[in-house]
């Protein structure tokens, strides 16, 4: 189990990325530092240099902003909330520990309280002090991951939100430097992401990649109204091997302790498994149809919703769980057209539909554009 999905080694972006957008047709040569610190770089280096950063420890302080726009939602807190769901939403301060491939820790900070997760080798401790509360998994080697032990799909530290961007490059994406410029006190080179494309709700996204050890220290993610959506910074970093001491959970006086047994590995069962999930994957993309492309991209769909349920998540460490499907698409305003009936989640940099007959749009595109995928 990683607590963060781009350690180790910090590789950001696939090789054949890498190759799509030096040898596409998007980058601009210009040089990226205008600063004698740095020695200048074209985008095509930067996008190199992040292939190949390798970085084994670090430790420090990111603050995080997000700024979606999103309609107030059952269980989706803003800066008052630690659990892992309050990050789509608010200001969280954030502090990171890595220290090889078994040890990492996560803490959420928030105004009424803190969440750690904690990796120290086959130890993994998820911790509220909100609730006063904390789960212990102990990992062998015929242990699956506990889902609730790994954060979910947005990002939490610059690194991962980096990683989601590149993996994205297109040929659609003109890419550009900026001056070089200072993050957590660290002169840093600014690589800078336009979609060509006028549809997307996305203006601009910001990389400020660290100028010697060449990794993520900050990413904005800017609307095509000028507004930053999305915003993870470390104020603080340290290369260093992080104490031991970090990794250490002792439980507060006073906390529920609950020992949870982590799910196990069938190994006969493996072979099987992994068929079946080829199987439904591509069941899955039988049912799913891509309209446009690059940033414009619209992803239409079956929606599943069989598993929705109307009782919330009881996953420890987060406060009362996470809201179900089914509450939150009930909050969702109604909308409808030519294309049916169902409910929008609208957001400054992206849309999803949600339609009655059981389809789904979504794309980073304005409400009108799903709509049309869906006629």
């Amino acid at each position: 189990m990683r607590i963060f999905q781009s350690h180790p080694a910090l590789r950001w972006a696939v090789p054949a990325i890498v190759v799509g957008v030096v040898g596409g047709t998007s980058l601009i040569a210009v040089s990226a530092s205008a600063d004698a610190a740095l020695p200048d770089e074209t985008p095509q280096q930067l996008l190199v240099d992040l292939q190949n950063s390798h970085v084994d420890s670090f430790s420090g302080t990111v603050v995080q902003t997000s700024d979606l726009g999103l309609p107030q939602l059952p269980g989706i807190g803003g800066d008052y909330d630690t659990s892992l769901t309050s990050l789509i939403s608010g200001t969280h301060t954030l502090q990171v520990w890595s220290s090889g491939e078994d040890k990492q820790r996560l803490a959420i900070h928030g105004t009424l309280g803190e969440t750690d997760i904690i990796r120290n080798g086959t130890d993994v401790w998820n911790w509220s002090s909100r609730d006063n509360a904390a789960t212990h998994t102990k990992l062998s080697s015929d242990t699956a991951e506990p889902e609730h032990a790994v954060p979910s799909d947005a990002p939490k530290t610059p690194q991962e939100a980096a990683a989601k961007v590149l993996d994205a490059i297109e040929p659609t994406t003109t890419v550009s430097t900026n001056p070089a410029v200072k993050v957590a006190g660290r002169d840093a080179y600014a690589l800078v992401l336009e979609p060509k494309d006028s549809g997307s709700l996305i203006g601009q996204v910001r990389i400020a990649i660290d100028g010697e050890k060449k990794v993520p220290l900050s990413v904005k993610v800017i609307a095509t109204d000028g507004t930053t959506v999305f915003e993870t910074a470390f104020s603080s970093i340290d290369f260093g091997t992080p104490d031991d001491a970090n990794f250490t959970f002792n439980a507060p006086p006073g906390t529920k302790v609950t020992e949870e047994k982590p799910p196990t590995v069938d190994k006969d069962k493996v072979a099987e498994r992994k068929a079946q999930a080829e199987k439904d994957a591509t069941a899955a993309q039988k049912d799913t149809t891509v309209v446009g492309s690059g940033w414009s991209t619209v992803v239409v769909g079956k929606a599943d919703l069989s598993k929705a349920s109307t009782e919330d998540s009881t996953h420890s460490g987060e406060r009362g769980g996470a809201a179900s499907m089914q509450q939150i698409l009930n909050a969702l305003p109604k909308v409808s057209g030519s294309w049916g009936s169902g409910r929008l989640l609208a957001s400054k940099a992206f849309s999803v539909v949600i339609t009655d007959d059981g389809r789904f749009a979504a794309g980073a595109v304005a409400p009108e554009t799903l709509y049309k995928a869906l006629s």
